[in-house]
């Protein structure tokens, strides 16, 4: 009893400290989603309103109806260029992982800390041979433009390397008895095992690559292959100050599929990372 005492203040200083930065961090989703129901003259008044007084779905409607603007085209694009991506990654990274982790090959470590410095380097140096990359593929302005780039994710490698190295070897040299070679071993004994470390950098790509605007407003030009993040820029820029319930909407449409994702696989990005080493363990 004397125990259940004295710990109770310390969880309930707890409680309320993540309760604060909750309710700090949810603040300004909350008051997109409240103002994207108001009409813009609501929106624009002073002093601003958390409530609207009389909710409207007009700028809902709008994403979907305006000539100009195609929500649904650019949301399908992101949906396809970040799934495809982000199966792209870990179909080279995994590999690549295992090998670093158990195959023994001269220049292994040489090879893999030389990966590790190229972390290091701006994207903003790999930009321009990038994207004379992509004018010499003839892959500008398309998918693959969106999807291939970036496919071999060196933090990918690193993430899963760190997590096959803690993969008991005795349960590969029972592989071996039963006569399973690298791939077989790769395939039957390690990534059964590693579900919840691929499911983390498959759900870390997926975030990162569905926000990125950097490098699909360098790749794309037509309306036909915008992302949702060049749109909603495209968007903003375009109806700044005269229809800001719309751009509100978009915003909060925008933040469903990654909110979704992340409540779904949160136990998993938690595992995983934890499982890796990353944690601070």
């Amino acid at each position: 009893m004397s125990l259940g005492k004295i710990s109770l203040p310390n969880y309930l200083g707890t409680y309320i400290f993540l309760i604060a930065i909750g309710i700090l961090v949810l603040f300004p989703l909350s008051i997109a989603v409240s103002q994207s129901f108001m009409t813009n003259q609501e929106v624009n008044r002073w002093p601003p309103k958390i409530i609207p007084t009389e909710p409207t779905i007009e700028s809902y409607r709008a994403l979907f109806t305006q000539q100009d603007i195609r929500l649904d085209l650019w949301l399908r694009n992101s949906l396809i260029a970040t799934i495809g991506h982000t199966a792209a990654v870990l179909v080279i990274c995994t590999p690549a992982a295992y090998a670093f982790a158990r195959l023994q090959f001269p220049g292994n470590k040489i090879l893999f800390s030389l990966l590790l410095v190229t972390i290091m380097i701006p994207g903003q140096v790999t930009l321009i041979p990038n994207y004379m990359l992509m004018r010499d593929l003839k892959w500008l302005d398309s998918y693959n433009a969106l999807i291939f780039p970036g496919a071999a994710n060196v933090f990918g490698v690193f993430l899963l390397r760190q997590f096959f190295m803690q993969v008991p070897r005795e349960l590969e040299e029972a592989a071996v008895l039963d006569g399973c070679g690298y791939l077989g071993r790769f395939w039957h004994v390690i990534l059964p095992l590693s579900t919840n470390a691929v499911t983390a950098l498959g759900i870390f790509v997926f975030l990162g690559h569905f926000n990125d605007l950097f490098w699909p407003i360098i790749v794309t030009s037509t309306l036909a292959t915008r992302t949702l993040p060049v749109g909603l820029s495209i968007m903003q820029s375009s109806y700044a100050g005269q229809y800001r319930p719309m751009i509100l909407a978009g915003a909060v449409v925008s933040t469903l599929p990654v909110l979704i994702v992340y409540i779904i696989f949160q136990r998993r990005i938690i595992q995983g990372v934890t499982l890796t080493g990353m944690g601070g363990r």
